[in-house]
C-alpha cells in the first residue's frame, strides 16, 4: 500500500511539473533544436510571467506540495519528523529551494540573454523526443535558437539545494549533499521533460 501511495504522489509530481512549464514552440518544423532564422526568444514581459509563474504558479505550488508529501512519507530528512508540522517546513524549504533556483536561472537568462525554457521536438520519433528531452535539461538557446551549455538551468539545480543544504537543513548536510541534490535534480528534470515529450502528441 505504501509503494502504491508512494508512486501515485510520484506520477502526481512529473504530471503537475509537466503541465506547469507550457513555452510556445519554435516554427521550425524540421528540427528537434530550434536552429532556425525565425526563431524569436519570448519578449520582456512574457519573460517576467513565465519566471513570476515558476514561482507562484498553481501547478508550481500542486508540485512543490507534491513534493513535500513524498518527503514527509519517506522521512526525509528524518529531524523533520513525519507530521504536519514536518510537512510545512518540507512545503517551506521545496519553495525556498524552488523560488533560488528560478532566480538564479531568469537572472543568468537575461544577464547571458539565453533561453533556458522546454521546446518539445518537432521530430515525433521516440528517438528525436529522448534526446531532447535529455539535452533540454543541460543546454539553453541563444539568440538565434542554437544549442549552447545551460548555465543558468545548471548553476540554478546546484545553487538551490547547496543553499538549502549550507543554511536551513539539518546540521549534518553540507555542500555535498547539495551537489548531489543538484544532480539528481538535473535527473528528475530530464524525466519530467522525457514525460511531456510522450504524454502529448
Amino acid at each position: 500500500m505504501r509503494s502504491f501511495l508512494l508512486i501515485t504522489a510520484l506520477v502526481f509530481t512529473l504530471t503537475v511539473s509537466a503541465f506547469g512549464q507550457t513555452t510556445p514552440e519554435p516554427k521550425n518544423p524540421d528540427t528537434q533544436s530550434p536552429v532556425a532564422s525565425d526563431y524569436k526568444r519570448p519578449d520582456g514581459e512574457t519573460r517576467r510571467k513565465n519566471y513570476l509563474k515558476s514561482m507562484f504558479g498553481p501547478l508550481t505550488l500542486a508540485r512543490v506540495a507534491a513534493t513535500s508529501a513524498i518527503g514527509t512519507f519517506r522521512n526525509s530528512p528524518e529531524e523533520w519528523e513525519k507530521s504536519g508540522e514536518g510537512f510545512g517546513r518540507r512545503f517551506a524549504s521545496d519553495f525556498g529551494k524552488n523560488v533560488i533556483r528560478q532566480t538564479t536561472q531568469f537572472g543568468l537568462d537575461e544577464a547571458l540573454k539565453l533561453d533556458s525554457s522546454f521546446y518539445r521536438s518537432k521530430k515525433r520519433d521516440l528517438g528525436s523526443k529522448v534526446a531532447n528531452a535529455l539535452l533540454s535539461t543541460v543546454t539553453a538557446r541563444n539568440s538565434k535558437g542554437k544549442r549552447v551549455v545551460g548555465v543558468p538551468r545548471i548553476a540554478g539545480a546546484y545553487v538551490s539545494n547547496i543553499v538549502a543544504s549550507e543554511t536551513w537543513f539539518p546540521k549534518r548536510f553540507d555542500y555535498k549533499d547539495g551537489l548531489r541534490s543538484g544532480t539528481i535534480s538535473l535527473g528528475i528534470n530530464a524525466a519530467v521533460n522525457l514525460f511531456r515529450e510522450l504524454i502529448k502528441k
